[in-house]
């Protein structure tokens, strides 16, 4: 298998520096080669690809564009999406070793109930079977059920099918660690050390009533390297 990643991740107008930061943490800390690029929905949109109507409970730009990855990679190899909404600590050329041909995808197998009912600015907190698995992907885009994730598919089919992955058959989604979509609010912090990637699902720092949050000094140091001007919304 090639030690190479194509790796898409999410990008919300509303919130420009989470996408820096993720992007800036994966890329310093991978040692193989990745190719980061972000999902802009507004760049489907105009391509012709993307025609669903607006969902008033889609909480980001990419609610249901990061179905697409799959076929940005023209449905070759394999490729991680992840929300922007994540802060890189460890090396994701380790989650090369997770591969396996017999899997559609992999991700996080989160039982995850969220106790807010509102997160970031003021989105409602949707609750339903699966949460968060789609929020960190690591697809087998040549597996024939991740080619069934066609343009036509993704703008047809309920938010529920795409995102509790029915598309797959359940032996056909793979796990990986916890560690690399930990959920800040959610996830128990490690004995020692920092979890690989570190999801601020609720909300992150970049937001005025999200500052007093687990790693988020971390977070915030990064966001002062790309911007130091950066303030939050």
């Amino acid at each position: 298998m090639d030690d190479r990643l194509d790796i898409y991740i999410g990008w919300d107008s509303r919130e420009p520096i989470a996408y820096d930061v993720a992007r800036k943490t994966l890329l310093e800390r991978a040692s193989i080669r990745v190719d980061v690029h972000p999902i802009k929905l507004a760049d489907l949109v105009d391509k012709g690809v993307y025609t669903r109507e607006i969902d008033p409970l889609a909480s980001t730009e990419f609610t249901y564009s990061r179905f697409f990855t799959p076929w940005l990679a023209g449905y070759k190899g394999w490729a991680l999406f992840c929300d922007c909404d994540f802060l890189f600590l460890d090396d994701v050329a380790k989650l090369l070793q997770y591969r396996d041909p017999e899997k559609a995808v992999l991700c996080v197998k989160h039982d995850y109930t969220p106790k807010a009912t509102v997160k970031m600015d003021g989105k409602v907190q949707t609750v339903y079977p699966r949460k968060n698995w789609s929020s960190f992907m690591l697809f087998n885009c040549e597996h024939p059920s991740a080619r069934t994730l066609t343009p036509e598919v993704i703008n047809r089919e309920t938010g529920a099918y795409l995102h509790r992955m029915q598309w797959a058959k359940d032996e056909e989604i793979g796990g990986l660690p916890e560690t690399w979509n930990w959920l800040e609010g959610w996830s128990e912090k490690p004995a020692s050390g920092t979890p690989s990637a570190i999801h601020f699902t609720n909300g992150g720092p970049w937001f005025k009533d999200w500052q007093d949050v687990d790693y988020g000094d971390l977070w915030r140091a990064e966001a002062d390297k790309v911007d130091p001007d950066w303030k939050p919304i």
